[in-house]
């Protein structure tokens, strides 16, 4: 007579985020937020002295944008910067399917890698936009330094670019509440083996899976 066990097989898991990764997320997460936050008044001056004084906010801001490139900086250099170096390299690189896939928003076939075309594309807007933002804000604090059309230049630009990272913070935020799994990739660092073969099965190779075992 033969039994049949109910009892499931434990899942394996597989390291996608480590913990260099993920402090480098939160602290980036939390610098932005914090700039959206206090660039609100900034923008609408109906706001000032609602919850904080203006001068207040305004360090805040200011203080704010020029740390925010320094947690995925510290997170790139040294051995500790090890993973998110690789990760780095991927976001960079794009093949013909994944742009196929980008300009059709999803619906064409791809075998993603360890990240699908929607996620690279987020990941070089944050780094476009880190970089775009502390240089107009350089420019529109100490503006005596710099001629007026480079000031004028430089409210726009970081006007638009401010409107942006809204856009795209409210979509980051709605899709990792509503795909659970890959938000755990971020608060934990692992993800079952199942949802790797499925969501990035071009990331999956015997190494990977293999250091992770290890």
């Amino acid at each position: 007579m033969t039994t049949i066990s109910s009892r499931r097989e434990p899942q394996q898991m597989v390291l996608r985020f480590d913990a260099v990764q993920r402090t480098a997320h939160w602290l980036n997460a939390l610098g932005f937020l914090t700039l959206m936050f206090t660039g609100i008044p900034l923008y609408f001056g109906s706001f000032f002295g609602l919850i904080f004084a203006r001068h207040t906010i305004q360090m805040v801001h200011l203080w704010t944008g020029i740390f925010l490139p320094l947690p995925l900086a510290v997170a790139m250099l040294g051995p500790w910067g090890r993973r998110m170096r690789s990760d780095w390299r991927r976001v960079s690189q794009w093949t013909r399917d994944e742009l196929r896939w980008l300009r059709r928003v999803g619906r064409s076939p791809l075998a993603a890698d360890k990240f699908n075309p929607g996620q690279k594309a987020n990941a070089v807007f944050t780094v476009a936009s880190i970089l775009v933002l502390f240089v107009t804000g350089y420019i529109l604090q100490w503006f005596r330094f710099f001629p007026v059309s480079w000031r004028g230049g430089a409210t726009v630009t970081h006007d638009v670019f401010a409107l942006l990272v809204f856009a795209a913070v409210a979509g980051h935020v709605l899709l990792a509440v509503t795909h659970w799994d890959s938000m755990r990739s971020m608060i934990g660092g692992s993800v079952q083996e199942k949802w790797v073969r499925h969501h990035a099965s071009a990331w999956v190779t015997d190494d990977v899976l293999e250091t992770h075992e290890r």
